[in-house]
């Protein structure tokens, strides 16, 4: 498809570099293909659903991905300053990352982060991605990265403002629990302890899923059609007993409810031609677009996108692309807070 079909005009002031709070006071636009917007709040989400409805949510943990580092001196003089966003762990000792400026880099040169933290650049690869094979392995690279990085805040934050202390907590969700993401799962920030006992006297049942967003997700799609956009991989994980639970609400009549895209990309890796949803542990570069056949849920709560991005893209199959192109116009008119830390819409997925 023409990438051009997902452009849309945004005014930088509509970009929020703080979340709400508390939390689920942010906004939520609620948009059926057949019905009014409603304009709600998070906190209102449970006079949406109905009990037996299924909540599924992303559990993985943002790590302090941005590290700062200096390659050392190929000749005399100090070598120059490198931003690095690990995004994906190959190995215990390495990962591929993007580099900032890439092309100052070669195979082989060493980067020094400080303290007797170093890795060497094993390989380039092609849009500023690098392999960095590290001195430290496992659990002692982990700390090292843990001490020496940062929140990795999406660029059209991190462009306004350097990250804080606040970002440390405002950038997890109260679900993160298994470290990996380097780009928080957005739509679960919304959620509270109260929100979620509310819904739970709803009758609304959560279960968790794991997958560990990539910096990908920050990249437009630079090609001019959809069929030539490469997508980076992700590692997921949905447990054969979270699998039955989302079964059995399923066959009792209740609907999926899909807490961000990364959660909607999950189920999809992991159900069947019927829409039976599987354990399922591995890796996936999934690319939905309008025309795919969504098997899983039938409702997504996620925030507001892109232009041009794949999870603008992803909405646009979910909901109708005309169904989201007037949904953003109101959004912006309304003046809503975008992208990972604005509020939300309520999408129910669109009849076949």
């Amino acid at each position: 498809m023409d990438v051009s079909l997902f452009d849309f005009d945004l005014p930088e002031e509509r970009i929020a570099l703080r979340p709400a709070q508390p939390r689920d006071s942010a906004r939520m636009l609620v948009v059926r293909e057949d019905g009014p917007l409603i304009h709600a709040r998070v906190r209102d989400l449970p006079a949406f659903l109905r009990a037996g409805d299924m909540l599924v949510v992303n559990d993985s943990k943002v790590v302090p991905a941005r590290l700062r580092a200096r390659r050392e001196a190929r000749g005399t003089g100090e070598g120059p300053a490198i931003e690095i966003l690990l995004h994906r762990r190959l190995a215990p000792d390495r990962f591929l990352a993007f580099a900032r400026p890439a092309r100052k880099l070669a195979s082989g040169d060493r980067l020094c982060f400080g303290d007797g933290f170093a890795a060497t650049v094993a390989a380039r690869r092609e849009g500023g991605e690098v392999e960095l094979a590290f001195d430290l392995a496992g659990a002692a690279l982990d700390g090292a990265i843990a001490r020496a990085g940062e929140m990795p805040l999406p660029p059209y934050i991190a462009h306004r403002r350097a990250a804080d202390a606040r970002d440390d907590k405002d950038y997890q969700t109260m679900f993160a629990s298994h470290e990996g993401s380097v780009a928080a799962p957005t739509a679960g920030l919304h959620f509270t302890p109260d929100l979620l006992g509310r819904l739970d006297a709803t009758g609304i049942a959560c279960e968790r899923v794991t997958l560990h967003v990539g910096a990908g997700t920050f990249l437009p799609v630079a090609a001019a059609d959809t069929a030539s956009h490469r997508m980076h991989k992700e590692w997921l994980r949905l447990t054969r007993e979270a699998a039955a639970k989302i079964t059995t609400a399923r066959a009792a009549g209740g609907r999926v409810v899909a807490v961000g895209t990364t959660s909607l990309r999950t189920l999809e890796c992991a159900a069947d031609a019927g829409g039976c949803v599987q354990g399922f542990e591995g890796e996936t570069d999934l690319f939905i677009t309008p025309g795919y056949r969504f098997r899983t849920a039938d409702v997504l709560l996620t925030n507001f996108h892109l232009p041009r991005s794949t999870l603008y893209m992803l909405v646009c199959a979910f909901a109708g692309i005309e169904t989201i192109r007037q949904a953003y116009e109101a959004a912006i008119a309304g003046e809503y807070r975008f992208y990972s830390y604005g509020d939300a819409c309520l999408l129910f997925r669109r009849g076949p």
